[in-house]
């Protein structure tokens, strides 16, 4: 497994979203998990599921830590938080478009949001509106070699390059490599 080599903090599964090409299945998650270096966290990217199955996959040991990717919100998080072991960190992605999303990221109940300019689009949004976040957050969208310096220098404190690593829609193992080195570099 290509990411083991390289050693990123985190690795992200996107579970049962067809609407995904980077959807997997439980069952794919099982295989993919038991195959990743126990330093990696594994990383549930899940839309709109029901608190108690993200609290199943946490204790049957599929996944570290959840990443809300739908429309939960500020309830649906404290059910979840009272589900699963203290110390998991609860993540909420956050699409980002104006100075109101920005509120809405530092308003969340989660441990840590990253904020992103929608699901899956690849896309970069206006990075100018970082100024208005008031709390530690993660940066997604978009995120690729060409804009990496600039991306590392808005006080993320995590970058999701999912999407920067792919070529025609599947992991590039040289992309990773490189995108990572880099990082790894500037640390």
């Amino acid at each position: 497994m290509s990411v083991n080599e390289s050693h990123p903090d985190y690795a992200g599964f996107v579970i049962d979203f067809p609407r995904s090409h980077r959807n997997i299945t439980k069952v794919k998650l099982r295989a993919l998990k038991l195959g990743l270096s126990k330093e990696i966290k594994a990383v549930g990217v899940l839309v709109d599921k029901p608190e108690d199955e993200v609290a199943k996959l946490i204790s049957e040991g599929l996944i570290d830590i959840p990443q809300l990717h739908g429309h939960e919100d500020n309830s649906y998080i404290k059910t979840l938080k009272s589900l699963i072991p203290e110390g998991i960190p609860v993540w909420q992605a956050i699409q980002v478009k104006t100075s109101e999303d920005v509120k809405k990221a530092n308003e969340s109940l989660a441990d840590y949001v990253i904020l992103d300019a929608g699901q899956g689009t690849g896309k970069t949004f206006d990075w100018s509106l970082l100024d208005g976040v008031k709390r530690a957050y993660g940066l997604a969208g978009g995120i690729n070699l060409d804009n990496l310096n600039e991306a590392m220098n808005t006080g993320a404190t995590m970058l999701d390059i999912s999407g920067g690593v792919e070529t025609d829609k599947v992991k590039d193992e040289e992309k990773i490599r490189q995108i990572i080195k880099k990082i790894k570099e500037a640390e």
